[in-house]
């Protein structure tokens, strides 16, 4: 594997959504991937918000991972520009293969794809099976319902405030990628902003 500073894998649409500021968001997550030495791990479309992620980070200078089940390779656009783009056969391989890959998570605005993918991963670090940190970027108050049902389902005994804890929530980007690179225990000194050309 190439030599990259942390590895975050971000879930989010394959479609760009109605609001421009969700657009906004996936571009400063990948410019500050990109920025910072890092590597991204997607799921290897070109379309939607996935592709703006996926562009930003390489050109900030970023490498791109994507894994992309065959069924999708058409639906999503798979992504030819990746420096590594793995077509995978099932969706438990392409889930299997990003968090593998992966030191921290982070949802960004989506659909029902990007939510499943955000709760399994919850679900995993709940039963132990990994330890990586897990950040939601709540852009422009999308994700404020979902975090106000699951505070009812705290609320009625179904969650925990303990498990509502292995989630960061942020909405700046900037300051929710740095926290979780930091949670996820790498060195201060690898975050450190490179100097871009």
């Amino acid at each position: 594997m190439a030599d990259v500073a942390f590895s975050v894998c971000v879930y989010l649409g394959s479609r760009p959504g109605d609001n421009p500021l969700f657009t906004e968001a996936a571009t400063a997550v990948g410019r500050w991937i990109g920025q910072h030495g890092g590597q991204l791990v997607y799921g290897g479309g070109r379309s939607g918000l996935m592709g703006q992620v996926a562009e930003a980070t390489r050109v900030a200078g970023g490498r791109v991972v994507g894994v992309i089940p065959q069924a999708l390779v058409d639906k999503e656009l798979a992504n030819q520009l990746c420096d590594e783009l793995h077509i995978v056969q099932t969706m438990h391989e392409r889930k299997a293969m990003m968090a593998e890959r992966s030191d921290a998570f982070l949802a960004l605005p989506g659909g029902i794809g990007t939510l499943e993918e955000l709760f399994e991963v919850w679900t995993w670090r709940q039963l132990g099976y990994h330890d990586k940190p897990i950040g939601v970027l709540d852009t422009d108050g999308y994700y404020d319902a979902l975090l106000g049902f699951l505070q009812h389902a705290v609320k009625n005994g179904l969650m925990s405030e303990w498990q509502m804890g292995l989630v960061r929530t942020g909405t700046e980007p900037g300051d929710l990628l740095t926290a979780l690179v930091q949670d996820a225990g790498l060195n201060a000194s690898a975050i450190a902003l490179r100097d871009v050309i």
